[in-house]
């Protein structure tokens, strides 16, 4: 089977776009960590966070290969009783 390589505006659609995963912080607050870069952050409250991640990509990437797109995936775990 042949393998073909994802059209351009594909692959550029993908790489414009960075996703967070948000957990809850065991010391409270919330912690941010990007899933296929080695991007971690942590804030008090969303707002907060929001900025710290925005921060963190503008560190990590350069204006050439930054991501236009910051996507944050919130997990949040509900414990109830069986």
């Amino acid at each position: 089977m042949e393998r073909r390589s994802l059209p351009e505006y594909n692959a550029n659609m993908i790489d414009s776009e960075i996703i967070f995963s948000v957990h809850d912080s065991p010391e409270g607050g919330y912690e941010a960590r990007a899933l296929g870069h080695a991007i971690f952050t942590q804030a008090e409250t969303m707002d907060d966070l929001k900025t710290m991640v925005r921060d963190a990509v503008r560190c990590h990437f350069d204006d050439k290969t930054a991501p236009s797109v910051i996507r944050l995936h919130i997990v949040k775990d509900e414990v109830i009783t069986a």
